[in-house]
C-alpha cells in the first residue's frame, strides 16, 4: 500500500501482530492507527496522552494527533490516532517469548520501572486531570462492586469453560473464591487512571528501550470507573507474564518445569522493581498489595470469558496458569 506525500510516494505496511483495530506504519516516520469501529467520543486515550504530555512522561510513543469526525446524528467519532514511529519495536508477544525461552529476567526490572513511572505520572496533576488521584469509596451495604464484578468473572468462566478444563476449574471453584475475599473489605486504596489493558503486548521494545502503548482500556470490560486501583494494572501485567510462559511452553518447546520457574522469577523482579520505584518517587501508597492476588485471579477469569467468545485456542494459557497455580 502506498500514498503520495509532497510529490514523492511514501511507503505503508500494516503490523503483522493480531490486534482489534488496524495500525499503519506511514514513511517509517509516524504509526495511524485506525479505530475498526470508530469510536463515539470521548474516549480515554486523547485525554491519556495529553496528560502524559504534560506531566513528562516520554516512555510512550510520542502522540501527534487525533482524527475525529462527526457523524449525521451529531455524534462526534474518533477515527484514528497518529503517533511517532519507534524503530526496531517489537511487542511483548514476540520479544518476551524469546526472553522466556531463553530463561532470561533482567528485563523484568525494566518493566517494573516503566509500569511504577506510568502510575506515578497518572497520579500526577495536569490541567486535563487536575484532580488524579481519589479514594476508594467506602463499601455500600453488602458487597463491594470490586468483588461484585470479579465473582460475576469467575461465575462467568466457570459456565464457559467446558470439557476436563471445565471440570477441573469447577473442583477449583472454591478456592478461587477463597482467593477473591479481599475484595470484600477494601480500605481506603488511592484510585488513579489507570491504563487499564496492561500486559506485555502493550510493551514495545525498541531500538531506544521500553515503550507503553494502546491507552483504550480493556476491551472486555465495559463501563469500568476509569478510576481503578493501581494493583490491577500490576495484576494484569505479572499474569500476562505467566501467559508468555504459557506461550513458550506451547509454541516454542520450552521446558514447562524450568518456564514456571522464569515465570515466578520475573513477576518477583518486576514487583519488586516496580515498588522501589514507586517508592524513590514517594508513591509507595499508590499500590495496595493485598489487591494484587484476588485482581490477578479475576484477569484469569476474563482470559478464560475472552477465549471462549472470540479465540478458544487462547484457552490454554490461563488453563496453563492456572493448573500452575493450584497444582
Amino acid at each position: 500500500m502506498s500514498s503520495i506525500s509532497g510529490g514523492d510516494r511514501v511507503r505503508e505496511r500494516g503490523f503483522d501482530v493480531d490486534q482489534t483495530n488496524h495500525s499503519v506504519v506511514v514513511g517509517e516516520s509516524v504509526v495511524v492507527k485506525w479505530l475498526t469501529p470508530p469510536a463515539p467520543l470521548p474516549q480515554p486515550t486523547p485525554d491519556v496522552f495529553a496528560h502524559l504530555t504534560s506531566v513528562g512522561f516520554t516512555a510512550t510513543a510520542t502522540p501527534y494527533a487525533s482524527v475525529s469526525r462527526r457523524a449525521g446524528d451529531g455524534t462526534e467519532l474518533l477515527l484514528a490516532l497518529v503517533t511517532a514511529y519507534l524503530p526496531d519495536a517489537a511487542d511483548g508477544w514476540e520479544w518476551c517469548v524469546d526472553e522466556a525461552v531463553s530463561g532470561r529476567t533482567a528485563f523484568a526490572a525494566d518493566l517494573g520501572v516503566l509500569s511504577a513511572d506510568l502510575h506515578a505520572a497518572m497520579a500526577t496533576p495536569s490541567a486535563t486531570f487536575p484532580d488524579p488521584v481519589r479514594q476508594a469509596p467506602a463499601a455500600p451495604a453488602g458487597e463491594h462492586p470490586w468483588s461484585v464484578r470479579a465473582r460475576q468473572a469467575l461465575d462467568e468462566a466457570l459456565a464457559v469453560t467446558d470439557g476436563e478444563d471445565g471440570d477441573w476449574l469447577a473442583a477449583r471453584a472454591d478456592a478461587l473464591r477463597a482467593e477473591l475475599a479481599p475484595l470484600t473489605s477494601v480500605g481506603t486504596t488511592p484510585l488513579i487512571r489507570i491504563h487499564g489493558d496492561l500486559h506485555v503486548g502493550q510493551m514495545l521494545r525498541w531500538r531506544d528501550g521500553y515503550a507503553v502503548i494502546d491507552f483504550d482500556g480493556n476491551p472486555t470490560v465495559t463501563g469500568a470507573d476509569p478510576f481503578q486501583p493501581a494493583a490491577r494494572d500490576l495484576a494484569q501485567l505479572t499474569t500476562s507474564l505467566e501467559h508468555v510462559g504459557q506461550v513458550a511452553i506451547k509454541r516454542r518447546g520450552a521446558d514447562p518445569a524450568a518456564t514456571r520457574e522464569w515465570a515466578a522469577a520475573a513477576r518477583a523482579a518486576l514487583e519488586s522493581a516496580y515498588r522501589e520505584r514507586l517508592a524513590g518517587l514517594g508513591r509507595a501508597t499508590l499500590l495496595d498489595r493485598s489487591l494484587v492476588r484476588p485482581f490477578e485471579i479475576e484477569q484469569e477469569c476474563r482470559e478464560l470469558i475472552y477465549a471462549a467468545r472470540h479465540l478458544p485456542r487462547w484457552r490454554y494459557a490461563p488453563m496453563g496458569v492456572l493448573r500452575s497455580w493450584y497444582r
